[in-house]
């Protein structure tokens, strides 16, 4: 049988608890934050969404009035994206949705007309992304593409285009 033993300052062993204490406290925050109710999960996505009335529902509570049923689609989230793709990316983020968690993912998208565009502004549509009941993302756009913003209904004050990024 082998014993070892050394001698370490009591300065030196009172640093290396210190140290394992903050590196548990930093571990515990930010698993803290990644766990559902955490503070900082700055994450729009809406779980429970199951239907037209769920859809519906959720842009009225955004401030968007919408008529007849929505223009279905299935689409693919690209897992490699090139730099046209970054600018819808951004957007999302900024709404705070993150869509490179669903790259290579298959999701509906459904599209709806909105009848209540400040300004009286005629041909404007709201998008959401659903994934397993979840919108993960989302957009307010021109039909004719001339603009697109994301899903908060505009600041009134802002004027008719407020918060829309126009398209070239």
């Amino acid at each position: 049988m082998v014993i070892i033993t050394a001698r370490i300052p009591k300065r030196r062993l009172i640093a290396l608890g210190m140290a394992a204490v903050f590196c548990m406290a930093a571990l515990l925050a930010g698993l803290a934050l990644r766990l559902p109710g955490g503070t900082a999960a700055a994450s729009a996505e809406v779980k429970g969404i199951r239907d037209d009335r769920d859809r519906v529902a959720y842009l009225t509570e955004l401030g968007w009035q919408v008529s007849g049923g929505p223009q279905t689609e299935e689409l693919l989230i690209p897992e490699m994206t090139d730099a046209s793709y970054q600018d819808y990316l951004a957007l999302q983020a900024e709404q705070g949705f993150d869509l490179t968690r669903y790259q290579g993912q298959r999701v509906k998208r459904y599209t709806y007309e909105i009848t209540n565009y400040p300004g009286g502004v005629q041909g404007v549509q709201a998008t959401l992304l659903v994934y397993r009941n979840r919108v993960i993302g989302g957009q307010v756009q021109a039909a004719d593409g001339s603009f697109i913003q994301g899903l908060a209904y505009p600041n009134r004050a802002a004027g008719a285009g407020g918060g829309r990024t126009a398209l070239a």
